[in-house]
């Protein structure tokens, strides 16, 4: 655990501009059949389900998932998900200790960063019935 953090400190001290952007085929190799939960300074952010075919499935740690897909756009990775939100562009950057990313026209020191990964499915509560 102290040499998690002390790799992430160090990746947090380079300069983020010396690092390039994954490509769509790096992030789709890297975030296929995982599932991987991210953490914005000390605070947990949210999960996302990776499938094949470039389906997602996210959720801000509150049971309430929206699924979608992910494209490429330049040096962003693009999420649209069914709720209709406009699309969520993200540069993805892949360090010692995981992938860290940041939201398009973000700053470097607001970037989310991966804190684990999981072999099984995130939670996601049932449909909503009723009237």
């Amino acid at each position: 655990m102290i040499l998690r953090a002390l790799a992430l400190l160090l990746s947090l001290a380079a300069p983020a501009a010396a690092q390039t952007p994954m490509s769509g085929a790096e992030f789709e190799a890297y975030t296929t059949g995982k599932t991987l939960y991210f953490s914005s300074g000390d605070v947990p952010y949210g999960v996302e389900e990776y499938f094949p075919g470039r389906r997602v499935r996210w959720s801000f740690l509150d049971g309430e998932c929206k699924d979608g897909t992910w494209y490429e756009a330049q040096d962003h990775i693009c999420f649209e998900y069914e709720d209709d939100t406009p699309a969520q562009c993200w540069q993805f950057f892949e360090g010692p200790t995981g992938l860290r990313a940041r939201f398009q026209g973000d700053s470097p020191d607001r970037e989310l960063y991966e804190t684990h990964q999981a072999d099984e499915p995130m939670y996601c509560k049932g449909p909503r019935v009723g009237a």
